[in-house]
């Protein structure tokens, strides 16, 4: 009967949830095209309009930032979450080696260089930039990643005329490849390719949608993607709601900790 009634005990009593890590990726597109909502805005409003979407998130993955905002970011996320942050911006570059400045705010004031940005909760995190093969003609791209490169983030080659615009996209196709020997955790961003075109990304790893819902709302077509090694991603959210502050929405993912 004590038997019975052990077994009866453990089959009824609640199983506790792996714990998960919440990381959201999103192209803010502040930087320098005018038809964003977020182009000229403070870095104070840039800060707010991150956090307010990441209260619980362990991870931020951002592209089309400005680097300006990153002590606001910083700022805004700690006083929302009660928790310390680290933020780390790789800023792109010209051919040339100049700075690929974000358009100054309303009233003119600078907001630094456009960058893929990496936020992550805790102090005093390290970071690594690894820069990525890119057309010389075109912007330097560039992967950011954690410095044990649990995660990994970056914006590649948009695919206009002066970026990987031949066919094949072969600078996209080299920078992908670079990106995925960088991760070992999790890793994502804008990677401007379709999913049947970022197919290399996909073995070994599941991917935060695999219904491949549009994630850029001027084309309606997926190019944001959150990877992570088999069977670690638990749960997907793509913010629809938010797809007036962008042209990207924001893509939130659920990962089981190692």
């Amino acid at each position: 009967m004590i038997g019975h009634i052990l077994i009866a005990t453990l089959l009824s009593a609640p199983t506790t949830p792996a714990p998960t890590l919440h990381v959201m990726t999103w192209n803010v597109c502040a930087g320098t095209n005018a038809a964003c909502p977020l182009h000229r805005r403070s870095t104070a409003d840039l800060a707010w309009h991150v956090a307010v979407l990441a209260t619980d998130t362990d991870a931020i993955f951002l592209q089309e930032f400005c680097t300006g905002a990153d002590a606001d970011l910083e700022r805004e996320l700690e006083a929302r979450t009660g928790r310390a942050w680290s933020v780390k911006s790789a800023p792109l570059t010209h051919p040339d080696g100049s700075p690929y400045q974000c358009h100054p705010d309303r009233t003119g004031r600078l907001r630094g260089t456009q960058s893929v940005t990496l936020a992550v909760a805790g102090h005093g995190i390290r970071f690594e930039v690894h820069p990525l093969t890119s057309p010389p003609w075109g912007p330097r791209r560039y992967a950011l990643c954690t410095a044990d490169r649990a995660f990994c983030t970056t914006h590649l080659s948009s695919g206009m005329a002066n970026d990987d615009r031949q066919k094949g996209a072969p600078y996209r196709h080299a920078q992908l490849r670079e990106l995925l020997k960088l991760s070992t955790g999790v890793v994502g961003g804008d990677l401007n390719l379709v999913p049947r075109a970022a197919a290399i990304a996909y073995k070994g790893r599941d991917e935060c949608d695999p219904r491949n819902r549009w994630t850029y709302a001027t084309r309606k077509r997926k190019i944001d993607y959150l990877f992570a090694d088999d069977g670690r991603v638990r749960r997907c959210f793509l913010d629809y709601a938010r797809s007036t502050w962008s042209d990207h929405v924001p893509l939130h993912a659920w990962i089981s900790r190692r």
